[in-house]
C-alpha cells in the first residue's frame, strides 16, 4: 500500500517534535521543557462569550471570511497594538489556526518550479507546507553570532529569479529571537528590491520582553510588525492567532491579512477545503481581540520570571544561552558536553527525566543546540535545571 501514496507525501518526514514526544508520553516522572503550548487555561471571560454563542444557537457555518464581528475586532486590535490598518470587509480571512493561514499563503502564491525562501532554525512545518505545495524549500541558516536574527546579507546569497515568497517567523519559535524595526525594514526593502511577496508569521507577536508591563496595555507604544510599515502593506502577508497570545491552543483560531486579491485566493482554497473556522472558536477571538489585553500581559509577566530565572542557571552550568527577547523557548548551545543534539536530549529524557527537543527537528544548522520551553510553572522549571545538573555532573 506504501507505494500507492503519493511521491511527495511519502517523502516527507514527520515532525521532529512529535516524533520525540511519542518517547515523553510513555515515560513516567517527567519535567517537559518541550511542548510549546502555554501552561495556562485560556481565561475564563474568552471561554464564557464561546460557551454565550453556543447557549444563543451558534452552531451555525459562517461567512467563508469568517464573523463580521471577528474581522472588525481583529482590525481593531491590529490598529490599537501595531499601527496596522486593513479593510475587514476584504483584507481579513479568519483560518483554522496560523498552520492553515501559512499553507494557504503558500498555496494561494506558489506554482511549481517556484521557490519560498524561509530562515533555520524555524518551526518545522515550514519546509514541509512548502513542498506540500509543489514548491521549493530553500532555508537560510541564521546563526548564534548574530542571536539567530535573520540577515540581508544571508537572504541575498539565497536568493534567485525563482524566488516567490519569504516566510518567517519574528519573535522566533524555535530560539526566541527577536527583530528591530531597522532589521524588518531592512528585510522589507529586500522583498521589494527582488519582487519578493513577505509571509510575516507573528503568532508570537505579543510575547515581546521589551514591553514595558508597568504601563497598561491600553498606553503601551506600538509593537513592531512588518504590517506596520504602510508603504509596504501590497507586499506583505500577516499571518497571527490566538493560540500563543491567549492561550488559546484548542479553540484553532487564526488569521491572515494581505492585499485584497490574495486574500481572495487564500478564500477559494479555504472554501474548498475547510469551509470557515469553527463558529464558537470565533466568538471567543472577539472577546480575546477587544477584552483580552490584560490577560495576554498578565501570562508575558509570568514567562519573563520563567525566562529569567532558567537563563542564568543553564549559564551557571556551563550550557551556553542566550536571553531571549520573545516567545516563550530557549535554545541552549550543547556542543560543549561532547554530545549531539539527539543523544543530550536522549540522555536527559530516559535517564533524568526531563524532555526538551534536539535542535535539528528545527532544521540541519541547529546540530548541538537544543529547545526547551518554559510554557510550564517556575516550580518544574527549578526542579528540571537540578536534573539537568546532575546529568552535567554525570557526564
Amino acid at each position: 500500500m506504501k507505494t500507492r501514496v503519493a511521491k511527495h507525501v511519502a517523502e516527507l518526514p514527520k515532525s521532529g517534535i512529535r516524533k520525540f514526544f511519542d518517547i515523553v508520553a510513555q515515560s513516567k516522572d517527567v519535567v517537559s521543557l518541550g511542548v510549546g503550548e502555554p501552561d495556562f487555561d485560556t481565561p475564563w471571560h474568552i471561554s464564557r462569550a464561546a460557551v454565550t454563542c453556543l447557549e444563543d444557537g451558534g452552531t451555525h457555518y459562517t461567512s467563508n471570511l469568517g464573523t463580521p464581528q471577528l474581522r472588525q475586532a481583529i482590525c481593531r486590535y491590529l490598529d490599537r497594538r501595531f499601527a496596522a490598518a486593513f479593510d475587514w470587509t476584504k483584507e481579513v480571512l479568519v483560518t483554522v489556526g496560523v498552520s492553515e493561514a501559512i499553507d494557504l499563503a503558500i498555496r494561494a502564491l506558489c506554482a511549481p518550479g517556484d521557490e519560498v525562501l524561509y530562515h533555520e532554525p524555524c518551526f518545522v512545518s515550514y519546509s514541509a507546507t512548502i513542498k506540500l505545495a509543489h514548491a521549493t524549500p530553500v532555508p537560510v541558516a541564521t546563526r548564534v553570532e548574530d542571536a539567530f536574527r535573520l540577515t540581508v546579507e544571508a537572504l541575498e546569497k539565497k536568493v534567485t529569479p525563482r524566488t516567490k515568497a519569504l516566510l518567517l517567523n519574528f519573535p522566533c519559535n524555535p530560539t526566541g529571537a527577536t527583530l528591530a524595526p531597522r532589521e524588518m525594514l531592512a528585510i522589507l526593502q529586500f522583498c521589494e528590491r527582488h519582487d519578493i511577496i513577505l509571509l510575516a508569521d507573528e503568532v508570537y507577536s505579543e510575547l515581546n520582553y521589551e514591553i514595558d508591563d508597568s504601563v497598561p496595555p491600553s498606553k503601551q507604544p506600538c509593537l513592531p510588525s512588518f504590517a506596520g510599515f504602510p508603504e509596504y502593506r501590497d507586499r506583505v502577508i500577516l499571518l497571527n492567532g490566538f493560540s500563543k497570545s491567549w492561550a488559546m491552543t484548542g479553540y484553532r483560531l487564526g488569521y491572515v491579512c494581505g492585499p485584497e486579491d490574495i486574500i481572495d485566493a487564500m478564500m477559494k482554497i479555504h472554501q474548498y477545503g475547510i469551509m470557515s473556522a469553527p463558529t464558537l472558536a470565533q466568538a471567543a477571538g472577539v472577546e480575546a481581540m477587544d477584552q483580552g489585553d490584560n490577560d495576554v500581559a498578565r501570562m508575558r509577566r509570568e514567562y519573563q520570571k520563567r525566562r529569567d530565572f532558567l537563563v542564568p542557571a543553564l549559564n551557571g552550568l556551563g550550557i551556553k544561552t542566550l536571553m531571549p527577547k520573545g516567545a516563550f523557548y530557549l535554545f541552549p548551545d550543547i556542543r560543549a558536553t561532547g554530545l549531539s543534539s539527539e543523544d543530550f536530549c536522549m540522555k536527559l529524557l530516559k535517564e533524568y527525566g526531563v524532555a526538551c527537543v534536539p535542535g535539528p527537528a528545527f532544521g540541519t544548522c541547529a546540530e548541538g543546540f537544543i529547545r526547551m520551553s518554559y510554557a510550564t510553572s517556575l516550580e518544574k522549571i527549578k526542579v528540571a535545571v537540578e536534573r539537568i545538573e546532575q546529568m552535567l555532573a554525570a557526564i
